[in-house]
């Protein structure tokens, strides 16, 4: 049978094929009967699957982060297609095409990170291009950062997607940067690479992807101002010359204000050009590249319009033309 991503599955389909368990929770309704909760991953994607009626001895069979063969069939339950499963079986590695579960391959990778390196050694300022050197010439940092997805659920949710946002925000911001004389070019894109990097230890992401203790206490605001200070002490030794405290904090800040409103857990307000501009440019890559995600993957092909999207509060108009 040829296989059917998730991106391409509709309602009441029936499946039969392997997926990657992303997360798996034996939960028990209103009733108290046990029911398991699963969260299925391919390369395209992610979709709830139910299995009813069951049990601990099922739940045991396998374990997040495992290949398992579901069968089922798809269904719509509040806009979002789900999968209602009536069987579930581990599947061993070897017998599995991996490829299914690659969003990006290791040539896309290298070149986000050559474009990413290309943009950072581009920069005018000797500070902040000795800073930026200090980072790329961190093998583990740079590793982590390629292989870690920017968000368990939500945008650019797989391995990967945090290079990927990360560099799509690079390049939108060196674009507008030149618009707005008061607005730093080379300080907004070293924060746009540094904004979210305390991501590569906030989530794990060697089997399913999930959040490390250290993130559930700290969170990678934190983490990543430790980042920022261990490399400007680096810089410092390197360079023989004390890094600008001004710069520092500026830096600092772009970081942990990027979130831009106390309601979305940003500590402090944007106060800066450079810090509001990231903020909004950061807002603007995750939320379309969401939208377009949606709209490649909505269930509702005879319809102008997606289904409701809770996390964006509307729906999402197609037109007929898709």
């Amino acid at each position: 049978m040829t296989r059917r991503f998730i991106n391409q599955l509709g309602e009441r389909e029936s499946v039969d094929q392997v997926f990657a368990v992303g997360d798996k929770q034996l939960r028990a309704n209103r009733a108290g009967n046990l029911y398991l909760h699963l969260r299925l991953v391919d390369k395209t994607g992610w979709i709830t699957g139910m299995l009813w009626n069951a049990n601990e001895s099922i739940a045991d069979r396998f374990e997040a982060g495992d290949y398992v063969n579901v069968q089922g069939t798809t269904q719509l339950f509040n806009g979002s297609l789900q999968l209602i499963v009536t069987g579930v079986v581990k599947v061993q590695k070897e017998k599995v095409d991996e490829e299914d579960f690659v969003t990006l391959r290791q040539s896309d990778i290298d070149h986000l990170i050559n474009r990413v390196s290309k943009m950072l050694r581009g920069m005018r300022n000797v500070h902040l291009r000795n800073l930026a050197e200090c980072f790329l010439a961190d093998e583990d940092f740079m590793a982590q950062m390629s292989a870690a997805p920017a968000g368990i659920k939500n945008h650019h949710a797989y391995k990967g997607g945090l290079l990927e946002h990360v560099v799509s925000l690079m390049e939108v911001c060196a674009t507008v940067a030149p618009h707005y004389k008061d607005v730093d070019a080379d300080l907004l894109l070293l924060g746009a690479f540094l904004h979210d990097s305390g991501k590569i230890r906030e989530l794990a992401y060697e089997r399913e992807l999930s959040y490390t203790d250290e993130g559930q206490l700290i969170g990678h605001l934190v983490i990543a101002i430790e980042f920022v200070d261990a490399k400007i002490r680096e810089a410092e030794r390197l360079s023989g010359e004390d890094f600008p405290a001004e710069l520092a904090l500026r830096i600092k800040h772009m970081i942990v204000s990027h979130h831009g409103e106390y309601e979305f857990g940003s500590p402090k307000l944007p106060m800066t050009p450079e810090a509001i501009a990231l903020h909004f440019l950061d807002s603007l890559d995750a939320k379309l590249h969401t939208v377009g995600q949606l709209l490649r993957e909505d269930v509702s092909a005879d319809s102008n319009w997606t289904t409701y999207q809770p996390t964006l509060s509307r729906k999402i108009y197609k037109g007929d033309s898709r």
